[in-house]
């Protein structure tokens, strides 16, 4: 138990924040779809990471200079945004390359292709500054003035990691059991399209967004 902070109100801000369309769902959406639920899990793992490191950075002040930087942040939010679009584009070619139609394609989930889901989901939200910026004015309003700031924060994170795996492993399961549906060709050819215009439009929009 967390003295003095109003954990009803932590949790609630956090399903809502984690329910937000965003390159996050965006990615974990496609991923189940395409990869099904164990294909899922390594990128949000990835993600989960990513927002925890930071809520570190954001306890120890690391964040909040990466926010007041004009440098930083440009140079998070072009990286950022290059990824997204990257992503994008892959999903396109691979749209392209899969035209035609033909029967539902087995997706299996390799070790190589575990590890690149997981490094996708960190890259994408470590390189975004708008998780810095969050996490500098999200999480001070739940830590009590008389509470060590580092440690509560890192305790409020890992209950925040906590609830978005759960949050996001169940939509990966419900996405995932229309898997058979989702990979074969000619559906899948249109969700790389469409995911790949969605990410894109996600980078483009990184790409331009200020504090």
């Amino acid at each position: 138990m967390i003295g003095g902070v109003d954990l009803v109100a932590f949790v609630v801000a956090v399903l809502l924040i984690s329910a937000s369309p965003g390159p996050a769902m965006a990615l974990i959406f496609r991923r189940a779809a395409l990869s099904g639920f164990s294909g899922a899990v390594p990128t949000v793992l990835g993600l989960e990471l990513g927002l925890y490191v930071w809520a570190l950075c954001a306890a120890a002040g690391i964040a909040a200079i990466v926010a007041a930087s004009q440098v930083a942040f440009v140079v998070l939010r072009v990286v950022g945004a290059a990824f997204l679009v990257y992503l994008g584009i892959r999903a396109w070619r691979t749209a392209w390359l899969t035209r035609g139609d033909g029967p539902a394609v087995e997706a299996e989930v390799t070790r190589t292709g575990w590890w690149r889901a997981f490094g996708e989901g960190t890259v994408v939200q470590l390189a975004n500054p708008k998780a810095a910026v969050f996490m500098v004015a999200f999480y001070p309003q739940f830590v009590p003035v008389d509470r060590p700031l580092f440690a509560t924060t890192a305790l409020l994170a890992l209950l925040q990691v906590a609830i978005e795996v759960v949050f996001y492993l169940m939509l990966a399961a419900a996405v995932g059991r229309a898997g058979v549906w989702f990979r074969r060709t000619k559906v899948r050819r249109r969700l790389e399209a469409v995911s790949g215009t969605v990410l894109i439009a996600l980078g483009i929009r990184l790409a331009t967004t200020t504090r």
